[in-house]
Parts: C-alpha cells; sequence; structure tokens
C-alpha cells in the first residue's frame, strides 16, 4: 500500500490523528494545530486531496485503512481520531474496522447516513456542471457557501479551480455514494464527541443528534450556534475548547 501523504506535528503527548472535509486537505487543521500543543498531532491528506492521489475509485472504508497502514508507518498502536464532514465518515470507519487502535472520536459536521438521493443527485449535476464547464465561478461559490456558510473561502474557490477533473470524479463517487454506518454505531465503544453547526447547510443538526445518540459512550451534542459545515475551520474559537477538554479526558 502507498502511504497517503501526512505530516507528524510531534509532541510527546497523546497521539490525535486529524482528518480533513472534502475538498480539502491536512492544512485546514492549522486553528487546532495550535491549539492542541500538549498532543502529538498528525494530519493525514486523504485520497484525492492535497498531496494523496487517487488511481482509481474507493470508498471511505478504504480511506479508514490508509490512515491505519499511517499509524502504522508511525509506530502508533493506538490514537484518537478528529475528523471534520468527510473526516468523521472516515473516523467512524476507523472506529468499527479497528477499535482497538481507536482510543477516542470527535466527529463535526457529519454524518453517519448514506447521502439523501435527492442531494445525491444535486451534487452529480454540481460534478457535471464543474468537470464539463471548468469550474464555473458561479458552482465553486455555491460549494462554498455550503462548506463555509458566510467565512470568506475565496482562497479555497481558487485552489479548487485547478482540482483535475478525474481526481474530482473519483472524490465525489466516495462521497455520494457512501454507504451507511449509523446502524452500526452502537459497535463503537470508545468515548465519542459531536459538534455540528447550528447553520450547516450539508446535513441538519438532526443527523449529528442521531449520532450522539446511537453512539454509547458519546457525550451530549454539542451545537455552536451560527457554525458552518467546516466547523473546525470556520469556528474554531468555539471548537477548540470542546475538543481539547475531551481529548484530555479520552486520548
Amino acid at each position: 500500500m502507498t502511504l497517503p501523504a501526512h505530516t507528524d506535528h510531534g509532541g510527546a503527548g497523546p497521539v490525535v490523528v486529524l482528518l480533513h472535509s472534502f475538498l480539502m486537505d491536512g492544512g485546514m487543521f492549522a486553528p487546532q494545530l495550535a491549539a492542541l500543543d500538549g498532543f502529538r498531532c498528525v494530519t493525514v491528506d486523504e485520497r484525492g486531496h492535497g498531496g494523496t492521489p487517487a488511481t482509481g475509485p474507493f470508498d471511505y472504508g478504504d480511506v479508514a485503512r490508509d490512515v491505519l497502514g499511517v499509524l502504522d508507518h508511525l509506530g502508533v498502536e493506538r490514537a484518537a481520531v478528529v475528523g471534520t464532514s468527510q473526516g468523521g465518515f472516515v473516523a467512524l470507519r476507523m472506529a468499527l474496522l479497528a477499535p482497538s487502535r481507536v482510543s477516542a472520536i470527535a466527529v463535526l459536521g457529519t454524518s453517519a447516513a448514506a447521502e439523501d438521493p435527492a442531494v445525491a443527485a444535486g451534487y452529480r449535476a454540481v460534478l457535471d456542471a464543474w468537470v464539463s464547464g471548468g469550474a464555473p465561478p458561479e458552482v465553486l461559490s455555491g460549494v462554498a457557501r455550503i462548506c463555509f456558510g458566510d467565512f470568506d473561502a475565496s482562497a479555497d474557490e481558487k485552489r479548487w479551480a485547478s482540482v483535475p477533473p478525474a481526481q474530482l470524479t473519483l472524490t465525489m463517487g466516495a462521497l455520494v455514494d457512501r454507504d451507511e454506518v449509523l446502524s452500526r454505531a452502537g459497535e463503537i465503544a470508545c468515548p465519542a464527541l459531536v459538534l455540528h453547526g447550528s447553520a450547516d447547510l450539508a446535513y441538519p443538526v438532526e443527523r449529528a443528534a442521531e449520532l450522539a445518540d446511537a453512539l454509547p459512550a458519546a457525550e451530549p451534542l454539542v451545537v455552536v450556534d451560527g457554525g458552518a459545515h467546516f466547523l473546525s475551520y470556520t469556528h474554531a474559537e468555539a471548537v477548540n475548547p470542546a475538543l481539547k477538554r475531551f481529548l484530555a479526558a479520552h486520548a
């Protein structure tokens, strides 16, 4: 297996793996790296993102195995996993695939359900417009609005415009065709923290509530007032204290 691009940020504390959202990379966790100074943080570029290419169709179980491979490479037996949106999909699957390797999970702006068919159809239409039209500005701004809310995403929109169509097709396929894991959430016994923005335009708070209810060792759901979908990035000041407290107790 070719290891995904990753960065071990060092530190003597417990290991925390940070898994990014769709269209992003490990760099989105700069606000968390500054706050989690008592931990050994590892960021990973997931398949088709950042420095990790996708060479064919894949699912989030494959990405979970990729991340476990990074832990093997680093000689890390056990880690806490923090995931935003897509990263949360991967965190949940890591906890199901290798429960002995995951000490705790914290997921933000995520869902354990399969994608709603109507939403999936909309995403496929966005993909078609993006691939055929060379990333039209109105498509990029619409996606940015879903992901960032009112947060300034102009730099990310410029970066997205250069994403190769083949990579975008593969990563979008993994997103819209993902399997549901809500029915298996009861198997995840490790401590869990679910955070969600009240203004998340991708998944309603109900998706977070059902996940928190289904995870046996979950703390009460944390709803960030006005929080956007890429919650850890856009609302770090509200997120970081909750994350740090949770990880100090359970990582």
